[in-house]
């Protein structure tokens, strides 16, 4: 590995530092598409999966219904939001049992290059929402959305959840009018609703107290992987992971064993294979670059440990990543 010295006011800065905060703040959604459908009951709308992605709803008026093939239907109402993390199928329906048409059979204008619109008007009830389908970049914020529940619901009813009316009303306000700037107020509200969500669910639910994401929450092993997580290029070391934290390392080692299930250093080089299959998908880096900064001699070294991680070699990703490219 290169030298890449960390300075100890750095280090300072990190242990005060919120790792899981670390991992919502990463979480910006990439490539938001959002859709406004004005409904007139009888209506239904099927999703097909959308994998690698994260979908949410919000009803703007009237209500709603989410369903799965399997699980119980969600009623929703005006100022509800509820995150689907992980794009699985589902439908939206007016009523409980209604058929649901494919949403790609539908109409839908573009009223901008990242909004449509989609009218239903069969003369019964009236019903508003916005939905959205986004990615998120961030292999932290991937990491998270992975171990969500595939589906969090938040209702503006609830004690403490006043603040979603008003968040609500704002974007249909900026879906309506679609004044200027008007996709980047709701690509940011959007992100604001997305990791209240979570953070309702990390505070709420005791599955959020284990694993990784219980990790993130432990004082030294949350802060260590947090320093993996910022600079995944350093030269790090247990020793040195466990000065940072201010632990000894085998103490650090024990911790991080027994609240990740594996070793620090494992856990290190299965993190710089994650951030490198995002460059290969993200950015123009060659493979060559990528291997220069994550420390290997030469690309093919690079791509050998690649794969004997990951299953994959780095060309596949890059040409998965390209024919999947909307």
């Amino acid at each position: 590995m290169s030298e890449h010295p960390m300075a100890n006011s750095t280090e300072e800065a990190f242990r005060s530092v919120d790792p899981l905060g670390e991992a919502l703040h990463a979480l910006r959604l990439s490539g938001a598409f959002f859709c406004r459908s004005e409904l007139g009951a009888p209506w239904g709308i099927e999703l097909p999966p959308m994998p690698d992605s994260l979908m949410f709803h919000i009803v703007t008026e009237g209500s709603a219904w989410i369903t799965f093939k399997n699980g119980d239907p969600l009623p929703m109402e005006a100022g509800d939001f509820v995150l689907l993390p992980q794009g699985r199928g589902h439908a939206i329906v007016d009523t409980p049992g209604r058929h649901a048409i494919n949403l790609y059979d539908y109409d839908r204008p573009l009223l901008s290059p990242r909004y449509e619109l989609l009218e239903i008007d069969n003369g019964g009830d009236r019903s508003s929402l916005i939905c959205g389908v986004a990615s998120v970049k961030d292999p932290a914020a991937k990491r998270m959305i992975s171990l969500l529940p595939r589906m969090i619901p938040m209702q503006a009813t609830t004690p403490g959840n006043e603040w979603l009316r008003g968040s609500v009303q704002v974007l249909m306000q900026e879906a309506r009018s679609l004044g200027p700037g008007g996709d980047a107020v709701i690509t940011r509200f959007s992100d604001i609703l997305v990791v209240q969500a979570i953070r309702h669910w990390l505070q709420t639910d005791s599955n959020a107290q284990t694993g990784w994401l219980g990790a993130l929450q432990d004082p030294q092993v949350g802060r260590a992987l947090a320093l993996i997580h910022r600079d995944p290029t350093h030269p790090w070391t247990v020793e040195s992971l466990a000065e940072a934290v201010g632990v000894s390392r085998s103490g650090l080692a024990a911790r991080f064993a027994d609240l990740v299930g594996e070793t620090p250093m494992t856990y290190l080089r299965q993190w710089r294979f994650e951030v490198a299959r995002n460059w290969l998908r993200d950015t123009d880096q060659t493979q060559a670059e990528i291997a220069e900064q994550l420390g290997y001699e030469s690309e093919a070294s690079f791509s050998r440990a690649f794969k004997k991680t990951t299953g994959q070699t780095p060309g596949s990703v890059r040409r998965e990543a390209a024919a999947n490219e909307p």
